[in-house]
């Protein structure tokens, strides 16, 4: 009960309450609060701090930066969303903090399109080349169970589309990645969705900031090939995913295309089965039938694999190769 009333007491006060308000329509930064609420920065920083101690937000670090999020998990998170759904849609204060929380995502959402229109001829250029993405998001469709999954990670999330397309499939989806660019892309798209139980977090794909376990499903899309150390990379998704964890990689098939190397910071040439599945294995992963899908000149494979149950050894694994229209 004294933390019961520790907590509405840390909401009991106007600009709390539209903060918690506020943060439940996305992650904000003190400095978009402040420009809502045309209150110091000082004054703002202690009541999200205030709030952040009684378990009403969450707060990530992003480089120099600090997003503030109303919280999912524990305790609180419950409380939480019935303080907001408490205040009423017509308030005049609510009103006018959400009309200027508007112009800040639309302000967002130009910024991240300039970004992406700068950006975005390196990556149809290398989607020209392979199959295309439609068939290969069908394909992680038909990896994933049925009735859905518990929480989801996306490791290189980039603009988020792995979120886009599994998230609808997972109770909670993260996607981590070290753009901050990328990661403002992701933030927006998300923000134009329905899917309010994603977000994005910057974090090392090498030291995922996440414990053992936590995961039910990990996605590595188009990832591998940037990577230095494929090895370690597979390595830190299999250890945050549960006993009976679902990952799935995704990159391209051996080729030669040396101008991907010189023209867009591709570290590796594609993959091969047998390589990609003892990685697998050294990371305690069981590795499933793998789908090809040829494209012209780019063959993009997709490798699941599950997490071993706890005390058990990795199988051998079975590759098996087939076409997109079998899988």
């Amino acid at each position: 009960m004294d933390e019961l009333l520790a907590t509405l007491k840390a909401a009991a006060e106007t600009t709390r309450l539209r903060l918690l308000a506020l943060c439940a329509h996305g992650e904000l930064t003190v400095t978009e609060l402040t420009q809502i609420l045309g209150q110091s920065q000082p004054r703002v920083s202690r009541h999200l701090k205030l709030l952040c101690d009684a378990g009403l937000l969450d707060r990530f670090r992003e480089g120099t930066f600090a997003f503030y999020r109303l919280t999912e998990r524990g305790a609180s998170a419950e409380l939480a969303r019935v303080l907001v759904d408490a205040i009423p849609s017509d308030d005049p204060t609510l009103t006018l903090d959400l009309e200027r929380l508007d112009a800040i995502k639309r302000a967002r959402s130009e910024a991240a399109a300039s970004y992406f229109r700068e950006n975005a001829a390196r990556w149809h250029e290398i989607r020209s080349l392979h199959v295309p993405e439609r068939e290969v998001e069908e394909a992680l469709l038909r990896l994933i169970p049925a009735d859905g999954i518990g929480d989801l990670l996306d490791i290189g999330t980039g603009t988020g589309r792995m979120l886009e397309v599994l998230g609808p499939r997972a109770r909670r989806a993260v996607g981590v990645d070290q753009s901050r660019e990328m990661l403002s892309i992701a933030r927006t798209k998300l923000e134009d969705t329905a899917l309010r139980h994603c977000h994005v977090r910057q974090a090392d794909m090498y030291q995922l900031p996440f414990p053992s376990g936590s995961f039910d499903a990990a996605v590595v899309h188009q990832v591998l090939h940037f990577a230095e150390a494929p090895a370690d990379l597979l390595a830190e998704a299999a250890r945050v995913l549960r006993p009976g964890g679902l990952l799935l990689v995704v990159d391209f098939a051996p080729h030669a295309l040396e101008s991907l190397r010189a023209e867009h910071a591709h570290r590796r040439l594609g993959f091969s089965d047998a390589e990609v599945a003892a990685w697998c294995r050294q990371s305690g992963l069981d590795c499933g039938a793998v789908v090809h899908l040829p494209g012209e000149p780019l063959t993009v494979s997709i490798w699941p694999a599950v997490r071993a149950a706890k005390g058990a050894s990795p199988a051998d694994p079975s590759i098996l190769s087939i076409s997109g229209a079998q899988s």
